[in-house]
């Protein structure tokens, strides 16, 4: 199988991992689109969970990691619901993580462990037990492979970021001790900088912050009114709108008409409709010194104001006034 990626480039892939690839819970995740309801509200916001899933595959593989950690990382992302993370605002889970509590679940309940089998995986060790992939996945506020793909590839994709400041990225990526760190100091000023543009200018945007509250209310209601159900979500995004579009509820069909590309909201302190708060999303990479592995916020004041300001963003959260939708 030859994969052709836009940040990645080009690669054969075959055995396990073409197997993985082809089967139903990872092509799935091509209609599931990673900012949730934000395509909805803004077109250009189409990147899917299945490119991501593929693009951490493809870094872990590219910067030396283990076919076992390859295939953890092509799977992190399986157990996604349609929209993504707009469940978590449908149940008021303010931890961000519904599809981490069923990922067990939809695993065992899927062909994947039958594919890992015949090929002489062991499931748990894999998949079950993140403490092995110190490439794949870490804590904020270190890099790793899905934090670094998904910034990278979404602010290429919506146009931030050129190819050539993504190679260059990528090209300066160190590996020690097992863990992603940098070489120098203006490097992780660059990442920083483009990480906190993801958080806040996309994650946080009025905009795109609107098209998940309006779907969440329109899902919430149609959950409450029993028209779907909470497996519905395990379906692909446009089959559960569809069932909700197909609705005859006119509550419903009159929220679904104030999700479209036109909507024009702003950020707004006073005279709001709604006021949202995420997660807090920090990052301050390793970076090689004289003195071996240090914080880069250490060594730059650029990065300790860029950290500041970012927290009180997530602290203050955003308010969102509708002028139109």
């Amino acid at each position: 199988m030859l994969i052709v990626d836009s940040l990645y480039g080009e690669f054969y892939i075959d055995g396990v991992l073409e197997e993985l690839i082809n089967s139903k819970p990872v092509q799935r995740l091509k209609g599931i689109h990673q900012g949730g309801a934000s395509y909805l509200v803004k077109k250009e916001w189409n990147v899917t969970r299945y490119e991501h899933s593929i693009g951490v595959m493809l870094l872990v593989k590219k910067i030396g990691g283990s076919l076992e950690e390859q295939i953890a990382g092509l799977l992190h992302d399986v157990s996604h619901t349609a929209f993504s993370h707009v469940v978590d605002f449908v149940l008021e889970n303010k931890d961000e993580d519904y599809h981490e509590k069923i990922y067990s679940r939809i695993i065992n309940g899927s062909s994947i462990p039958t594919i890992l089998a015949k090929y002489g995986y062991n499931l748990k060790d894999i998949l079950f037990n993140d403490s092995r992939w110190s490439l794949l996945e870490q804590s904020a506020p270190d890099l790793c492979a899905d934090r670094v793909d998904y910034t990278l590839r979404d602010l290429y994709a919506y146009g931030n970021i050129s190819m050539e400041e993504v190679q260059h990225f990528l090209q300066n990526l160190i590996v020690k001790d097992g863990k992603m760190v940098l070489p120098n100091i203006e490097i992780a000023e660059w990442f920083t900088s483009v990480y906190y543009e993801e958080v806040i200018d996309f994650f946080m945007n009025p905009l795109n912050l609107y098209g998940n509250y309006q779907l969440a209310f329109v899902l919430k209601a149609a959950l409450d009114k029993q028209i779907i159900t909470l497996e519905d979500f395990l379906l692909e995004d446009n089959q559960l709108l569809q069932l909700v579009v197909c609705s005859q509820d006119d509550e419903i069909q009159h929220a679904l008409q104030k999700l479209h590309p036109s909507v024009e909201v702003i950020d707004e302190l006073t005279n709001y409709d709604f006021h949202q708060k995420m997660k807090v999303r920090l990052i301050d990479p390793l970076v090689c010194s004289e003195n071996g592995l240090v914080r880069a916020s250490d060594c730059s004041k650029q990065i300790q104001k860029l950290n500041q300001t970012a927290l009180q963003r997530a602290v203050k959260g955003t308010y969102v006034k509708i002028l139109s939708c």
